[in-house]
C-alpha cells in the first residue's frame, strides 16, 4: 500500500483543470491527468482518501486504452514517467502509476452510459415507470437482469450537480446526428468487447460511462475507460438476478453512505478504517483480476 494523495501540486505547471478525482495539468499542447485518492459519491469529494486508488484508476484505463485501440482511437500518449518531458522528471515518484500523458481535445458535453444490466438509477426508473431513461422495457423484470440487448443511454455533462439523462434525440441536438450516431456506435462496440474480456475473468460489467472528445475531425476516447469509478463490477460466481449484487466497484462506498444517515446536502462523513481499506482492497482486486497484473 503506498502513501495517499490528496493532491500531487506541480507548481511549474498551469493548473487545466481540478475534478473530483483528478488534477489536469497543461504542457503545451498536451496534458498531464494526475488521478490523486480523492473519492466522490453523490456528488461530494468525501473527507477521506483510497490508498492506491489513483493508481488503480490510471492503471486500469492504461489497459483498457491499449486493449481497445482497434475500436476507437484514445487520448493516451504515455503512462510511463520515463516517457513523460524532462521537466517532469523531479516528480517522478509523486507521478509514477497514477499520471497519465494525453493529447488534448475538444471534449464533447455529454456522458455516453451503456447498460447491460437493469441496476441504479435504472432500476429505480423502471420500477417507476417501466421505463430505462425514456426506453420502454418488457415487464416483469427483476433487479439485476440482464437486458436483452445493451442499451445507449446518454446524460448531460455537469461541472457541479447532477448530471441529467437524456434522450438519444436530445444528444442529436448537443452533437449533431452522425456524430451522436457514430458514438452510440463505438459506445456499445467498446461494452461489448470488454465484456467478453471481463466474462473470462469471472467480472460482468454491468453498465459503464465512457467520454469522448474531437482532435480535429476524429472521435477520440478519453478521461478513464472500464474503472472502478465509471462501471459496475459484478463478480460472476455471486451473480443472482432479483436482488443487488456484491460488487468490486465504488458502490461499495454508495451502500455504507447510505447506512449512515447522511442526508446528501450536509458535509459527507469520514468513512471508517475498515470501509477504507475494503474499498482499497476491492480496486486492487479489479485492477489485478481484468489486467492481470499482480502488481500496479
Amino acid at each position: 500500500m503506498n502513501q495517499p494523495f490528496a493532491d500531487v501540486i506541480l507548481p511549474e505547471l498551469r493548473l487545466y483543470k481540478k475534478g473530483k478525482v483528478r488534477d489536469v495539468y497543461e504542457l503545451d499542447d498536451k496534458l498531464l491527468i494526475v488521478a490523486t485518492d480523492r473519492i466522490s459519491a453523490f456528488d461530494f469529494v468525501l473527507p477521506s482518501l483510497i490508498p492506491d486508488k489513483g493508481r488503480v484508476l490510471t492503471q486500469l484505463s492504461r489497459f483498457w486504452f491499449e486493449y481497445t485501440s482497434l475500436v476507437c482511437p484514445n487520448h493516451m500518449i504515455a503512462a510511463d514517467v520515463a516517457a513523460f518531458p524532462p521537466a517532469l522528471a523531479e516528480y517522478a515518484d509523486l507521478l509514477d502509476k497514477r499520471a497519465m500523458l494525453v493529447r488534448k481535445t475538444k471534449v464533447l458535453p455529454v456522458e455516453c452510459v451503456v447498460r447491460g444490466y437493469l441496476a441504479g438509477s435504472g432500476w429505480k426508473e423502471y420500477r417507476a415507470s417501466g421505463k430505462v431513461c425514456g426506453i420502454k422495457l418488457s415487464d416483469g423484470l427483476r433487479e439485476s437482469d440482464q437486458l436483452p440487448e445493451p442499451l445507449f443511454t446518454p446524460s448531460t455533462k455537469a461541472e457541479v450537480g447532477h448530471d441529467e439523462n437524456i434522450s438519444f434525440k436530445e444528444m442529436e441536438k448537443i452533437t449533431g446526428s452522425v456524430l451522436a450516431k457514430k458514438i452510440r456506435k463505438v459506445s456499445l462496440e467498446l461494452y461489448n468487447k470488454a465484456t467478453l474480456r471481463a466474462l473470462s475473468k469471472g467480472i460482468i460489467i454491468a453498465d459503464t460511462k465512457f467520454e469522448f472528445g474531437l482532435d480535429g475531425d476524429d472521435l477520440v476516447l478519453i478521461d478513464e475507460i472500464f474503472t472502478p469509478d465509471s462501471s459496475r463490477f459484478w463478480p460472476l460466481t455471486s451473480y443472482e438476478p432479483g436482488r443487488g449484487q456484491p460488487s468490486l466497484d465504488k458502490q461499495f462506498v454508495r451502500d455504507y453512505l447510505e447506512t449512515t444517515g447522511w442526508d446528501k446536502t450536509s458535509d459527507p462523513p469520514v468513512l471508517p478504517a475498515d470501509i477504507i481499506a475494503k474499498t482499497s482492497q476491492k480496486y486492487l482486486e479489479i485492477y489485478r483480476l481484468l489486467s492481470e497484473k499482480t502488481d500496479l
